[in-house]
């Protein structure tokens, strides 16, 4: 198991891992897992390919359950609804993007009476009014991609689980999500965001999380640690050099 250096979040949390592994083919692809996620603000998790980045937002999510140990949500987290996650490709019913959403508010128990404005709300804030009633599966990979985190926010979550939703995508595609994911945190949700792109981190990350081997190596303030990490594991992944 790894060596932790950390200076993580304080007890007020939106949610936290404690201990979580889980094994898939006989190999522990989490291996005793600690994490917090401030109540607050966007926190990047970062680290290799296979170091269980995806999956410790699944376990967050509920959607896979831990051989060991357990997700703990913070105050405030009392149901599913309270916790979104989206996947890195969407996956959009054959509907306009209004109609996509307005099923979504449906799904989410929203009064029928609520849902004109409140689609409303979620089309402005998405800035998708002008394809509203465009086929959503039509629409170009960053367009999908905002109907489905805006999907994503029709029940006010207050924790946003994003899987690294702009991977394979152009610049202006990219800038257009990372607007919508700053607005998010900024409206109060806290953000968990997957990525590989140190800039990005650096462009919307409070606090980054580094895992390898489905360890936490370390835990700190975006800053300092994008400046000059710490772990030895950290070091290496921004160097270039392969981990073992």
């Amino acid at each position: 198991m790894l060596r932790l250096v950390a200076s993580g979040p304080g007890p007020d949390a939106a949610m936290r891992l404690e201990g979580v592994a889980l094994r898939r083919g006989g190999r522990r692809v989490l291996d005793g897992l600690d994490l917090a996620v401030p109540s607050g603000g966007i926190t990047a998790i970062m680290g290799p390919n296979g170091a269980g980045k995806s999956l410790a937002l699944r376990v967050m999510a509920g959607l896979v359950r831990p051989d060991e140990g357990a997700a703990i949500p913070g105050e405030g987290l009392s149901g599913p609804r309270d916790i979104a996650l989206v996947f890195q490709k969407p996956v959009l019913l054959r509907r306009s993007v209004r109609a996509n959403l307005r099923h979504a508010l449906a799904l989410y128990g929203v009064p029928r009476r609520a849902r004109r404005d409140r689609l409303g709300e979620l089309l402005d804030f998405g800035r998708l009014a002008a394809i509203a009633d465009s086929p959503a599966r039509a629409l170009s990979g960053g367009e999908q991609q905002r109907v489905a985190m805006v999907r994503a926010l029709a029940a006010r979550p207050r924790l946003l689980l994003l899987d690294e939703p702009t991977a394979s995508l152009d610049p202006q595609a990219t800038a257009a999500i990372e607007a919508l994911i700053a607005d998010t945190a900024a409206a109060g949700t806290a953000v968990v965001l997957v990525t590989h792109d140190r800039g990005q981190a650096g462009r919307l990350a409070d606090h980054v999380c580094f895992l390898h081997k489905g360890a936490l190596a370390e835990s700190a303030p975006a800053g300092p640690f994008l400046l000059a990490p710490k772990s030895p594991e950290a070091q290496a992944y921004f160097a270039g050099r392969l981990l073992l």
